[in-house]
């Protein structure tokens, strides 16, 4: 799994919908699959998109859920390149922006969101410090964490990024 510490609760208010918006656009192409290859690529190997490949935003994260068959290295190596393009390398292609319409928001702004919005959430909440891998399967722990350093270790936080804050829940009877 891919979890970053970003929701709904980071969006501007130019942005509301942007945050699910753009995790299904994780889905649309990226630098080591372009659209429609990664779903391919994935049911090859035996991952059923929905009830295995899945993925959802709420108000405080968003979780991608990739269940990789570990019996061969180029699986285990491909999987953890697809989690790497969801977390740093996401095309956000203006024709996949434009046809992709179905996340919860507010539908005016989803409809109209200009291209720059949808990048600019991407680029404020996608990034390493706010990330985690998490990784349980039949995989030596030190080839789990080579893989994540290989894979992770040159994604860097964007200058000036903006603070994530948290929001107390107050107790209540």
């Amino acid at each position: 799994r891919l979890v970053l510490k970003a929701g709904a609760m980071q969006e501007d208010d130019n942005q509301l919908g942007l945050a699910h918006f753009v995790e299904h656009m994780a889905f649309n192409g990226s630098e080591h699959f372009e659209k429609n290859e990664l779903i391919s690529y994935l049911q090859s190997i035996g991952v059923a998109f929905g009830s295995d490949l899945n993925a959802y935003t709420s108000f405080d994260e968003t979780v991608y859920m990739l269940p990789i068959p570990t019996d061969e290295e180029e699986k285990l190596t491909n999987g953890f390149q697809v989690m790497r393009d969801w977390a740093g390398g996401l095309l956000l292609n203006t024709e996949d922006i434009d046809a992709e319409r179905m996340p919860i928001g507010k539908m005016e702004i989803i409809r109209n969101a200009a291209d720059s919005l949808v990048r600019k959430f991407y680029k404020d909440w996608y990034r390493p410090d706010l990330m985690a891998i998490v990784a349980v399967g039949d995989v030596p722990t030190e080839k789990v964490e080579g893989l994540i350093k290989t894979y992770f270790s040159n994604l860097k936080k964007p200058e000036n990024a903006p603070a994530r804050e948290y929001y107390e829940v107050p107790s209540h009877k």
